[in-house]
């Protein structure tokens, strides 16, 4: 019985042969992960390869569970840890209390699209449906895991490359009102100044919630009044915070209004004086929004939305969400004539086409607004 050992970031993938396929001779491999050293994991290797000499497993006899949970180990380390979280939560939640005893060869791409209207059906608490980008979501897992599964040769082909999900009908924005964000922002800095900085920013920049607490002070370009976005913050188990790059794993510089950047001049005044009560000095790659004296830890995302909501509750305003600033920014932008390239740069899309896709709607209607001035110019 043949087997090897790999590093996979922090752990160790134990491979062990298990004979090649009848019909394609393609060789097969079980997989298993190992969190360890090197030593540990040669000696796991030579148990998982006696075992499996054994007959304890093989590749024909693996279900979807078995390779759900071996995927997902492997897969770990690749993915932030918001991903992460979402991922267990549909794995545990809705694929394996009803795929995982299926044998991975009798599962079917009927079977799947059977599974996805029942969830679209009766999905959700209670019975209730799952909405469609939910059931789509576990669709991707199942993929992305039995595309894993043929690389590895426990499948001979993927069943749900072919399966049907539900679509996704893209939902019109409902954005709040220009005199709905002043209400909001004056709100917040009746309340806290810090706070209302955060919100100017988000609405002037359009940054992403985690893009704005990953802030430091020499991201600030005191010269040009411009700021740069290079790192992201999210929240991982047991309250860590983890810093990590943008979305679209680039940096991109944004200019500040002058308004916007008296705020962030009068931040950091704040957090001086905070530091200098105390003894400590403001560090040049400290957090622009922090509660620490020596603002080396930035505030969590989950809390940042948490004071959102209750300032928008206090404001008396219409249900909307902290992520809706960002699309207010790039609306009115778009709304305003400036250019879908200068609008993408400034809110970090991966390239003009995504701006466009989302906000298709608001770029019709600026076209419109264009067709009739130029109508206009020539009608004199």
């Amino acid at each position: 019985m043949q087997g090897h050992v790999r590093q996979r970031g922090d752990a160790w993938e134990l491979r062990a042969f298990v004979g090649r396929d009848p019909v394609t001779q393609r060789k097969k491999y079980l997989t298993r992960t190992f969190r360890g050293g090197k030593r540990g994991a040669n000696e796991a290797l030579a148990k998982f390869v006696t075992e499996v000499g054994g007959g304890g497993h093989s590749a024909q006899d693996a279900t979807v569970a078995d390779l759900i949970r071996q995927w997902f180990e492997m897969a770990k380390p690749d993915l932030s840890p918001t991903t992460v979280r979402g991922y267990a939560r549909n794995i545990e939640t809705f694929i394996l209390p009803a795929l995982g005893p299926i044998p991975l060869a009798r599962l079917k791409t009927s079977q799947l699209d059977q599974y996805y209207a029942k969830l679209r059906d009766q999905g959700g608490k209670g019975g209730t449906p799952l909405a469609p980008a939910s059931v789509r979501q576990v669709h991707a897992i199942l993929r992305r895991a039995l595309t894993q599964g043929v690389r590895w040769g426990w499948i001979t082909s993927n069943p749900a490359a072919f399966a049907s999900p539900p679509k996704v009908r893209r939902q019109q924005l409902q954005l709040p009102e220009p005199n709905d964000v002043i209400k909001l922002i004056e709100t917040a800095e009746s309340r806290d100044l810090d706070m209302g900085c955060f919100l100017r920013l988000a609405v002037t920049t359009g940054a992403r919630r985690g893009e704005l607490c990953g802030l430091r002070w020499n991201d600030i370009d005191f010269k040009t009044q411009s700021l740069t976005i290079s790192r992201s913050v999210v929240e991982g188990e047991h309250g860590a915070i983890i810093e990590k790059d943008t979305k679209t794993h680039s940096s991109r510089q944004i200019a500040l209004d002058s308004v916007s950047f008296k705020t962030l001049v009068a931040r950091r005044a704040r957090a001086t004086e905070v530091g200098l009560n105390v003894g400590i000095s403001l560090a040049k790659n400290a957090f622009v929004f922090s509660n620490a004296a020596d603002s080396l830890r930035p505030w969590e995302p989950s809390a940042v939305s948490k004071e959102f909501n209750q300032i928008r509750q206090l404001a008396g305003l219409d249900s909307f969400r902290l992520h809706d600033l960002r699309h207010f920014a790039a609306t009115r932008l778009l709304a305003a004539g400036i250019s879908v390239r200068t609008v993408s740069g400034r809110l970090g899309h991966s390239n003009a086409a995504t701006t466009l896709g989302v906000y298709a709607h608001f770029v019709e209607a600026s076209d419109r607004d264009a067709a009739e001035k130029l109508g206009a110019i020539l009608s004199r």
